[in-house]
């Protein structure tokens, strides 16, 4: 990995064999989120998700966002930053003139940033609890409406981690979230050291999709590769909601105040 320096902030490592420019990212300077970049995400499947606040990040004044688990009228949050939106997630509107004959696809949004291939980094410290999740991806906002994901784009799982220091195999979610979908795990994985930075990359080419943590690959594939520009999630997630009791697990209720640390997310591109 070749280091790319950024001044007064920590260098990056890209891939060797290339020449690298950075186009975008945010080394979290300020003391408020940069809404020209990010936007919460707070709905999934048209509907309002529980968990999912606007609350719940902070910045501490050394080019850091804070994700802290807090609670909110008696439920457990946490708080998802986007830069672009998917359209099945999108808040459903009432149908104008009582119009029984329409798509149930809420308003559509443009994206803060949206991009097709280069290497897309994030720096971070993980969760120390457990009880919550913590995550770096990419996603296509048509994601699922075809059965081809050169077209309609995948979910690229760049991190993971489902518990503390456990960084989960990287995943590739394509052909919709229902009869259709498929996912494919890449990697091994790592178990990480808590107290310190580390970083999760992806390298995406026409050819495939390589994963890096902390330098080192990590997984490669060059199947079912997007050909479509994609935005980056940077989420997390109280475990609970996503089973039948659709409420925060005792678990999550312990990690209360318990932090997720960025200190930055950079996509470079491939000087052509």
């Amino acid at each position: 990995m070749q280091e790319f320096k950024v001044k007064d902030h920590a260098p990056s490592y890209l891939p060797d064999g290339y020449e690298w420019e950075y186009i975008w990212g945010d080394e979290f300077d300020g003391t408020e989120l940069d809404t020209s970049k990010w936007d919460f995400r707070t709905h999934m499947m048209h509907k309002r998700h529980p968990g999912w606040e606007k609350e719940g990040i902070s910045f501490d004044g050394n080019s850091n966002i804070i994700f802290t688990v807090f609670e909110k009228d008696g439920k457990v949050c946490s708080t998802q930053l986007q830069t672009g939106y998917n359209f099945m997630d999108a808040p459903l509107l009432p149908p104008k003139n009582d119009n029984p004959f329409i798509w149930p696809i809420g308003k559509l949004e443009n994206p803060k940033f949206m991009h097709r291939y280069g290497y897309y980094e994030c720096r971070c410290k993980l969760q120390k609890k457990p009880g919550w999740w913590t995550a770096f991806w990419l996603q296509s906002p048509i994601q699922g409406s075809t059965l081809d994901p050169s077209v309609s784009g995948i979910e690229n799982d760049i991190m993971e981690s489902f518990s503390p220091g456990n960084v989960s195999l990287h995943m590739n979610h394509f052909n919709g979230c229902s009869v259709d979908y498929k996912g494919v795990p890449h990697g091994k994985g790592a178990n990480l050291s808590l107290d310190e930075y580390h970083y999760f990359g992806m390298l995406w080419t026409e050819e495939g999709y390589t994963f890096y943590i902390d330098g080192v690959e990590d997984g490669h594939s060059s199947e079912y590769v997007s050909k479509r520009e994609q935005f980056i999630l940077l989420t997390t997630e109280v475990k609970g909601y996503r089973t039948k009791v659709f409420t925060a697990t005792e678990e999550a209720r312990s990690a209360i105040g318990d932090t997720f640390t960025v200190d930055h997310v950079r996509v470079f591109d491939i000087k052509r």
